[in-house]
């Protein structure tokens, strides 16, 4: 077995483990690793993208990989990293969550063949538990002293929302899950973030004082950018993985714009690159940071895993096609699939013909408010047209046909992003 957690670690994704003999027990034969996923949303989110990759590098050493989607503890809501309660799901929206869950989870996860990963839905043991008999078997097993220790809970009570006895009782569920999964599918660890350290201990202890078993746990560092903010659903602008939500194009730019001082971590967290490659690749990325090598090299990656090989050139394409030299002799269907992603308005081709005043093409495509500011822009050399780096200059104030990038289109530009695909109907 190849060392996975030497791998975890030295892709930085490793944190804290429970007991150190887990790396001697992953290297003597195949073990099973879960992590879970709260199902708040019909889409998973980078974030989560940590935890999927552990699962991955696991899969990929032989190991069996099992992704636990919470359609139980989901209508509850993990208080871990919350300063507020969350509000509880309809049955109905867990169902469209869960759905949106799997299908995200089968772009990393093999779950076909010899070593199928594993995908579960811990609604399946909890819906049907009798509180009583829930009490009985698990809570007896969890000193209140304990429980109120947790970071997770500490944090809350010391809040000015508090925390309900709903929140405070999901760290037993979540520790039912994990004697569970040991009891029936063998599974002797649990993963996941930082903020998850207080729930996998309490299910190491419960497996331990039920079973007398030893179970293990280890935690991942939280994704978060150059100012340390945890990059996730709840902290604003998510960066969802699927595509209806957050457009290929969309995805790959914001992988292009990461700060070059995250940049070789991010590499290494959140792709399958060989380290070697990444080493390289920071190299000619010191030798001229303009170039942003490793923001393309890491946007590329990244791309092609969540929304496919094929996504990732067009968003490539794209891009470059956005920050490089002038659009010529392009077919409608090329510069529409470049631009898939750009605001776009449609102007009748009668008035193309008869001459068009750029400042009234400017205001038709929405880079201007009024005629008014249209000129300013045109005077302060802020238009540019079908991506020339020149500014529109006198001679091009009337629009005609031999403007065009393709048989019917133009793109318009006011300043380094705003853009508009025009096309003449």
């Amino acid at each position: 077995m190849s060392n996975v957690i030497q791998t975890l670690r030295e892709r930085g994704l490793l944190r804290d483990v429970t007991d150190p003999t887990l790396e001697e027990l992953a290297g003597r034969g195949p073990i099973a690793v879960y992590v879970g996923f709260d199902p708040t949303a019909d889409s998973l989110h980078i974030g989560n993208m940590v935890g999927i990759m552990v699962l991955k590098h696991f899969q990929l050493a032989g190991h069996r990989a099992i992704a636990l989607a919470g359609g139980g503890t989901g209508m509850i809501g993990d208080p871990s990293g919350k300063s507020t309660e969350r509000n509880l799901l309809t049955p109905e929206q867990l169902a469209v969550n869960l759905a949106g869950i799997k299908s995200d989870l089968s772009r990393f996860l093999d779950f076909g063949g010899a070593n199928a990963a594993l995908l579960l839905n811990n609604a399946d043991w909890l819906a049907g538990y009798g509180f009583i008999d829930f009490l009985r078997d698990v809570g007896k097993h969890f000193r209140m002293g304990d429980m109120l220790a947790k970071d997770s809970v500490r944090t809350r009570l010391d809040s000015e929302s508090g925390m309900s006895f709903t929140e405070f009782s999901y760290m037993l569920l979540q520790a039912y899950d994990f004697k569970h999964l040991f009891e029936k599918q063998g599974c002797v660890l649990q993963s996941g973030g930082s903020d998850q350290w207080g729930n996998i201990t309490a299910g190491i202890e419960l497996i331990r004082r039920t079973l007398g078993k030893q179970a293990f746990g280890m935690t991942t560092p939280l994704l978060v950018d150059a100012a340390g903010n945890k990059m996730g659903k709840s902290a604003g602008g998510a960066i969802w993985l699927n595509g209806e939500r957050r457009s290929p194009y969309e995805f790959y730019q914001f992988w292009i714009q990461r700060e070059d001082s995250m940049v070789e971590s991010y590499l290494k967290m959140m792709t399958l690159l060989p380290l070697e490659k990444i080493a390289a690749t920071m190299v000619e990325h010191a030798a001229d940071a303009s170039r942003r090598v490793a923001q393309r090299a890491l946007a590329h990656a990244v791309t092609a895993m969540v929304h496919g090989a094929a996504e990732a050139d067009k968003a490539r394409d794209a891009s470059e096609a956005l920050f490089g030299g002038r659009l010529e002799k392009q077919s409608d269907a090329e510069l529409r699939g470049l631009f898939q992603d750009v605001p776009s308005v449609e102007i009748p081709r009668a008035d193309l013909d008869a001459g068009l005043a750029m400042v009234d093409l400017v205001t038709r495509a929405g880079l201007a408010e009024s005629k008014k500011e249209a000129k300013r822009l045109l005077s302060q050399g802020g238009v540019y047209l079908n991506n020339s780096d020149v500014p529109v200059g006198e001679d091009d104030r009337v629009v005609t046909a031999g403007h065009l990038a393709s048989d019917t289109m133009l793109i318009l530009r006011a300043g380094k992003k705003k853009y508009c695909l025009v096309g003449f109907v």
